[in-house]
């Protein structure tokens, strides 16, 4: 399995590269640039806690909206404070610049793109070695920000999923996500053992319709507080999606 995901990634970067042809060699953005003012960026929030809203829409599965508190800590430590189960993404809450640039990469830039009319730099990344299952993200930039609008990434075997992102200024000096959508792949027949008494499944009758649907994951930020030298203990002791 670690063969086959090294050499798919070497797949992914000839085809870049070959289809990218001049543009590769005229390209005016460092992406290495990019990335390292992201990172910095980043680095200026160590900890906070949020108050969540979260919206599940996933077509064969009865969850009702839930409120929870999220603990953050540098460089990727979460948990998650609910009174009850809460069904989120971990690749997404998990989502951290540094968790994911860290790792030996290549770094290709792309182009320009828009998204929800702010412009910004799309830049590839590929890991390198076998120590990651991801085997491409695609990052849209905000460079006026430095902050990460959107990711593409494409995991094995989950397969890809996508994040969005808006941002708020907390304190007028750090901007923290305000929403975040979550699109998904989700398979019914990999639903947890012991999930389907907290969760209404619905019944198919045709077989074709169990296979592989999109979903999405709605979350709301509110409340921030940022920097407040939260203990590691919160993250040891606990699991980032159990109750407290």
């Amino acid at each position: 399995m670690k063969g086959n995901i090294h050499l798919l990634k070497l797949i992914f970067l000839f085809l870049i590269i070959f289809y990218s042809g001049d543009e590769v060699q005229s390209q005016t953005k460092d992406p290495d640039e990019i990335l390292t003012k992201v990172k910095e960026a980043f680095k200026i929030v160590n900890d906070y806690e949020v108050d969540i809203h979260i919206k599940v829409d996933v077509n064969f599965l009865k969850v009702p909206d839930s409120n929870a508190k999220l603990y953050f800590k540098q460089p990727d430590k979460i948990y998650i404070e609910s009174e009850k189960f809460v069904l989120l993404p971990k690749q997404g809450l998990n989502f951290s610049p540094l968790a994911l640039l860290n790792e030996k990469y290549t770094a290709l830039y792309d182009r320009e793109d828009t998204i929800r009319g702010v412009q910004t730099c799309v830049v590839k990344v590929i890991p390198i070695g076998n120590t990651s299952d991801v085997i491409l993200s695609t990052l849209w930039i905000d460079q006026s920000r430095d902050l990460i609008i959107k990711i593409e990434s494409s995991r094995k075997p989950l397969g890809t999923f996508s994040i969005d992102f808006t941002y708020e200024k907390y304190n007028d000096e750090y901007e923290m996500p305000s929403t975040m959508i979550f699109t998904f792949t989700i398979d019914r027949m990999r639903i947890p053992r012991g999930m389907n008494g907290q969760l209404d499944v619905e019944e198919e009758a045709d077989s074709e319709k169990s296979g592989p649907r999109e979903g999405k994951v709605y979350i709301t930020y509110s409340n921030y507080k940022v920097n407040q030298n939260l203990s590691d203990e919160l993250f040891e002791s606990t699991e980032m999606d159990g109750k407290k």
